[in-house]
């Protein structure tokens, strides 16, 4: 990945950006809102933690003494996971939880820790990385996968990504349990090199010891079931821990992966250290709605259906997503500019597939 400066050019539609800005500042000015989340992100706080948390105690405690019902409740773990993930975690290490920025880092490791990942690494791929140089080549850390999968026009192609179509969707499932394992000291190793660490003022030696503490952490509370239930095998705990972790992962790669890798959504290469547009006309040009009317979707996926919103807004919370996209929409057309939407979930799966198809052929 490249670590060299890009230019916006952002003298062109400038009028289109102030306006924007100006309706969306004046929303929350006009009905006295704070940006931040409010009463309903923390009662879906509860609801999110208790659907991972109370799975884990119910087997932790063996209320129930069957194999299958462990594997259902790692099921509802792993969605609970996916929900944190996606409803509180998210906001925290954007910064658009709470006004406390204590509390935010605080929600934002812990949170994210839950799954066996790390707060910075996160924060650089997704906060730094991803919403700056949203699908540019070579940049954008979220298109470049390991090379059996290809997910832009620009990337190297090879023959075994005819089939992509077909087995991307199982190494979709392993993405949070490469957080638990081998990932997070790949990441913090290169980071260090690229000078996002000294940027974050902190160093490797720090930031290593951090990631192995949180992985024993992790680890000891996991492995509690094994140690507790003398019915429960090595094999079943690694069962569960797997679909647990597979579960979360396939979840939280189909809302990711939807609003960005599409045959509607653009991939812009960087010229001469510059892109083509201003940065508010990039993140629409490569991001893109989906089933943004199903409102138990944007529930229980934290608001990320509204990418669109996400992208220009990351420091306002997902609850405020609904209203201001009518904002963003209306101000979009008003300026002739692009304003990408899929009505359904499902549709949106469906324009991925044919883009994983395409790419691949």
């Amino acid at each position: 990945m490249s670590t060299q400066a890009v230019r916006f050019n952002n003298n062109s539609n400038r009028n289109f950006q102030t306006e924007l800005r100006k309706r969306v500042d004046s929303y929350f000015k006009d009905n006295k809102l704070s940006k931040n989340g409010n009463i309903h992100l923390y009662l879906k706080t509860v609801v999110m933690f208790a659907a991972y948390l109370v799975p884990y105690f119910l087997i932790v405690c063996n209320v129930f003494d069957s194999k299958l019902v462990w594997l259902m409740l790692s099921v509802l773990m792993g969605l609970g996971m996916a929900g944190i993930g996606m409803c509180v975690m998210h906001d925290a290490n954007h910064g658009s939880y709470s006004k406390s920025d204590k509390l935010n880092k605080i929600l934002g490791f812990f949170s994210i820790g839950l799954a066996s990942g790390n707060s910075l690494n996160w924060r650089i791929q997704h906060n730094i990385i991803h919403h700056t140089y949203t699908n540019v080549h070579d940049y954008d850390e979220d298109i470049a996968p390991i090379g059996f999968l290809r997910f832009e026009p620009h990337a190297e192609k090879k023959t075994i990504h005819k089939f992509q179509f077909l087995y991307a969707w199982f190494f979709y499932g392993l993405m949070t349990f490469m957080w638990s394992t081998t990932k997070d000291f790949k990441q913090v190793v290169r980071y260090n090199k690229d000078g996002y660490l000294k940027a974050a003022k902190t160093t490797l030696s720090k930031e290593l010891a951090i990631i192995i503490i949180s992985k024993i952490a992790y680890y000891a509370y996991m492995l509690i079931p094994y140690f507790i239930i003398p019915q429960m095998t090595i094999l079943n705990w690694l069962t569960g821990y797997l679909i647990m972790h597979y579960v979360a992962g396939l979840t939280l790669a189909m809302v990711f992966q939807v609003a960005h890798v599409t045959e509607e959504n653009e991939f812009p290469l960087v010229v001469d250290g510059a892109l083509e547009n201003n940065f508010i006309e990039h993140q629409l040009r490569t991001t893109m709605n989906f089933a943004t009317e199903n409102r138990l979707i944007s529930y229980l996926v934290g608001g990320l259906n509204y990418q669109v919103e996400h992208h220009l807004f990351p420091a306002i919370s997902h609850v405020h997503y609904p209203k201001i996209s009518k904002i963003v929409e209306a101000t979009a057309l008003e300026f002739n500019m692009p304003y990408k939407k899929e009505k359904t979930f499902l549709g949106a799966i469906s324009l991925h597939q044919k883009m994983l198809y395409k790419l691949g052929n």
